[in-house]
């Protein structure tokens, strides 16, 4: 198991990044000054408002609380690369999901430390925050979240033909790598997942659509475009099931703070993907 947690899992997730990075260019942070209300929109329901739902949630929902830190631990993480791809799907603007699933994810660093150890703080007891470091998670979320997409950028910009060239493979070994690291939690996980559906299934399941209702809702009375509105909302729907996975993994040894990710990462895509019927159905 060790082989597993300490080497391919913060290995996986590190390709996961550089690939997204592989796709990024200067033009694609630059664009916040082009669209800032919905770019800090679509940021702030994300950094602030996710998490604070899923607190409001966890907080009243008859609730484990190795599994509510799980739950802060998804609602921390960033929009997952796949939000780009099912954004185009539904017609809405992928150049503004691209900008808000980069800077984010190197936001996380930062957040993601800092919810998962309030959460630990609050759900749990005084001896089990002491095990964990601050500092030791945001230096590992910073080598295997930021460094990687880093990387990834400045491959793409001085081996601009390879890169290019590279990127729909990378695309591809990406998704593979997140079905692989999803269906290893489940499997490894599968008795706590049995045991603990009836929390972290519905609770989960209940932040992702409230989650979506609220950023569609949201941006339409901040009088978003329909491309924008459609982008915020996939956007705050689909979270980094991946990175969320690796970090409940190699923090917490999986367990129980593991299975709110993996139920999330199973029911996102669903959403996600009658979102984009529901949308498309319309037009």
């Amino acid at each position: 198991m060790g082989l597993v947690t300490d080497i391919f899992l913060p290995l996986a997730l590190a390709f996961i990044m550089f690939s997204l990075g592989l796709g990024l260019t200067g033009n694609d942070f630059l664009r916040v000054a082009n669209q800032p209300r919905d770019f800090f929109l679509g940021a702030f329901l994300q950094i602030i408002i996710l998490p604070i739902v899923a607190f409001l949630l966890v907080m009243i929902w008859p609730i484990e609380p190795a599994l509510a830190v799980g739950v802060m631990l998804i609602a921390a993480a960033p929009g997952g690369a796949t939000s780009n791809i099912l954004t185009s799907f539904a017609k809405g603007d992928v150049a503004l999901s691209i900008s808000l699933t980069a800077i984010i994810s190197l936001l996380c660093v930062f957040t993601i430390p800092l919810i998962v150890f309030y959460s630990l703080g609050f759900f749990m007891d005084t001896n089990t925050t002491k095990e964990f470091s601050l500092l030791d998670v945001a230096r590992n979320m910073f080598l295997i979240v930021t460094v990687p997409v880093v990387l990834g950028m400045l491959f793409r910009k001085f081996v601009s033909k390879l890169a290019t060239s590279f990127e729909p493979m990378a695309k591809k070994i990406s998704a593979g790598l997140f079905v692989v690291v999803l269906l290893g939690a489940v499997v490894s996980e599968r008795e706590n997942i049995i045991s603990y559906f009836s929390q972290a299934g519905l609770v989960t399941l209940v932040l992702n659509i409230l989650m979506m209702i609220i950023a569609f809702y949201a941006a339409q009375s901040l009088g978003s475009g329909t491309t924008q509105k459609r982008c915020i909302t996939i956007e705050c729907g689909l979270q980094n099931g991946t990175l969320a996975i690796v970090a409940a993994t190699t923090i917490f040894g999986g367990g129980a703070y593991l299975i709110p990710a993996a139920t999330y990462s199973l029911i996102m895509f669903a959403t996600s993907l009658i979102f984009v019927y529901l949308v498309r159905k319309i037009e």
